[in-house]
């Protein structure tokens, strides 16, 4: 019998033919021996699987190595078992719950029984990590009945690793052995531990046993690993920057927010400074947003709690919302998303597929319970302003309005200085976690993609992280040192529709449904401002600073000119302050300074004489005098323009 054929598509929509049964790796040989060196794992129509496991079908392929997101998942899952290995020999009572990969790295959740663990202990742990791992032992795979995983963990008394076999399916169960450590795993791993040459594990945390807090509490240690020891000397660098960038305490220097016990943790409040740069930006989004065609609304802070249950946010995120209040006989809750108000208002009047694209935009308020513990500064809060809009469109129209919207997403994180990584994120098999029916799901990630290639995007597809109710196109940015966030989202959707039972009436008299686009560049005002902080250190852009000019006169003689200056900055529309303290010079430059303000006017007799102006900027110290009225013309042009400083 002749061998079974597959076809492969590579990233690139080339397509290879191959036997069926051929591995990863034999793809991997097969393009190119240097990708076969590299090769972590092989992400199969959206799953990651090991390099050795035969590939049966056609399909969508990607040789994942340690640039994709794909084979940094891989080595960090792999780097976790390692850490699990080297507990074990240090601790042998010690027992595992659970170790995945995260953005950035990876934990290990431990009950080391009546030993405490302390940040001391985590050198050794590393010490014995690379013993392990310079084993180079290879990661085997072994298919399990649900009794034998029983066995196995009830024999070692490990009660966590049991009571996760007790939720899974019989013949779905898979071990991992690398050396003499096994444990309960989906997979993937990279070929052997070898490819691990450097860890710092990281920090200590408390974690109860699947979140309950009647449960055992276990330690979890959070590490990080890397291919190369110059990658992991590169990474603690970037630590140590991204403390000195930490949005929390430059925004408390720089007067952006504050948070008050007596106002409740996690609900931050503007300060002055802050309140500017918060309105500077709505002020630059709302300038694009009209000119691409958006009405602003604005909804109120509660609803009923009908308005939710129809959405279906209420009960999908029952658990992050705040419990329902009695208002007469009805229920209310504090908003946690906007969309559910503008579907009501596209409701409020008979569309015509004439009104339509209709673009309804609204920096809305809303309100989110989240763990005390996971609340942090600026980035992780309980209420927050998202800038949220929706578009309703007819199907004709769905493919040109989402260019549209990634046009602008675009155009905001360009003018940030900010490069940006795009995924598809979709749905997965398990339907309980989505609404609406599969033809409109498959339907709309059908749609999204064509646009993508269209556009000629460079992105990745990520299978189980749409949201409910549609896929939908996420931004990933990068900041300044390199980190990644993600931000900003374009999100189809033909399940609101059907739920709020919205029409309008085509050209041929009768209704149709519309689609729904959901879009945020920003996300939420608080989370990006926060990355905006430490993208910049601090140091915004002119157009940004909260204070773009300080006049500082030599003297008090200087005054009269240096309060000229400042009316006709002002009359600009320039954010200015004349700081007439009767202060040596040398002590305003210094607080100029440490406020990070973009521009300081120095003025003295000189000046005075000659209508000129001596300026500073902001790291670069003094570049010059300048005539006061070439000056108001530069700077003018450098607000305008939304220049980036440069370095």
């Amino acid at each position: 019998m002749a061998d079974q054929k597959i076809t492969l598509t590579l990233p690139d929509g080339s397509q290879r033919e191959y036997s069926s049964g051929t591995t990863g790796l034999e793809v991997a040989k097969s393009i190119a021996s240097g990708l076969a060196r590299a090769a972590l794992s092989i992400t199969v129509d959206g799953e990651i699987i090991d390099l050795d496991r035969p590939i049966t079908k056609d399909a969508e392929i990607a040789i994942n190595t340690w640039d994709s997101e794909d084979g940094k998942y891989t080595f960090w899952h792999s780097s976790a078992h390692l850490l699990a290995e080297a507990v074990q020999e240090l601790y042998p009572e010690a027992k595992f719950g659970i170790g995945p990969p995260i953005e950035s790295g990876f934990y290990y959740d431990i009950d080391f029984g009546d030993k405490q663990i302390s940040q001391e202990d985590l050198s050794k742990i590393e010490d014995k990590f690379i013993e392990m791992a310079r084993k180079k032992n290879e990661f085997d795979r072994k298919e399990v009945t649900k009794q034998e995983a029983l066995d196995f963990y009830k024999e070692k008394g490990n009660e966590y690793k049991v009571d996760l076999i007790e939720d899974l399916e019989d013949g779905t169960i898979t071990f991992y052995t690398q050396g003499d450590f096994t444990d309960l795993c989906r997979g993937p791993h990279i070929p052997n531990t070898g490819d691990v040459k450097a860890v710092k594990l990281t920090s200590l945390a408390g974690a109860y046993w699947r979140g309950d807090n009647e449960s055992k509490q276990l330690t979890r240690i959070y590490g990080i690993s890397f291919p190369k020891q110059k990658m992991l000397e590169e990474h603690l660098t970037r630590l140590e920057e991204a403390k000195k960038r930490d949005h929390r305490k430059l925004g408390k220097e720089l007067g952006i927010y504050m948070i008050d016990n007596m106002v409740g943790s996690g609900l931050p409040m503007w300060l002055p400074n802050g309140t500017v740069l918060r309105r500077t930006l709505e002020a630059f989004l709302r300038d694009e947003q009209k000119k691409r065609g958006y009405k602003e609304v604005i909804t109120p802070h509660i609803a009923n709690i009908e308005l939710y249950k129809t959405s279906g946010h209420y009960p999908y995120y029952q658990d992050s919302q705040y419990n329902p209040m009695q208002v007469d006989d009805e229920e209310y809750m504090l908003k946690p998303m906007n969309c559910p108000h503008h579907h009501r208002i596209y409701s409020n009047d008979l569309r015509s597929y004439r009104d339509l694209p209709l673009r309804l935009a609204e920096f809305g308020s809303v309100y989110r319970y989240e763990q005390s513990g996971e609340l942090s500064g600026l980035s992780r809060v309980r209420g927050f302003t998202q800038d949220d809009a929706h578009i309703y469109c007819t199907h004709d129209q769905l493919k040109q309005e989402i260019k549209h919207t990634i046009e602008l997403t675009q155009f905001v994180f360009n003018t940030f200085g900010m490069p940006v990584d795009i995924r598809l994120s979709y749905r997965d098999d398990n339907e309980k976690k989505y609404g609406g029916n599969t033809e409109y799901w498959d339907r709309a990630q059908k749609e999204i993609r064509e646009v993508a290639d269209e556009m000629e995007l460079d992105y990745h597809v990520a299978p189980g992280e749409a949201s409910f109710y549609g896929p939908k196109i996420d931004f990933i940015i990068r900041d300044a040192i390199g980190r990644k966030w993600q931000l900003g989202t374009v999100q189809v959707d033909y399940v609101m529709p059907e739920r709020f039972d919205l029409t309008y009436v085509g050209s041929d008299n009768e209704k149709h449904r519309p689609v729904i686009i959901h879009r945020a560049p920003f996300g939420s005002m608080e989370r990006f401002t926060s990355i905006l902080i430490e993208h910049f250190a601090g140091n915004f852009p002119l157009w940004l600073a909260p204070e773009q000019v300080r006049i500082l006169p030599i003297s008090d003689e200087q005054n009269a000119y240096a309060e000229y200056c400042y009316e006709k900055l002002n009359e600009l529309g320039v954010r200015v302050e004349l700081d007439s303290r009767s202060e040596q010079i040398g002590g305003k430059i210094r607080d100029a300074e440490t406020s990070k303000i973009p521009y300081m006017l120095i003025v003295g007799s000189k000046e005075v004489e000659d209508e000129t102006v001596s300026v500073r900027r902001h790291k670069k110290g003094d570049i010059g005098t300048f005539n006061f009225s070439d000056f108001l013309s530069d700077i003018n042009e450098e607000i305008q323009t939304k220049a980036l400083p440069k370095d």
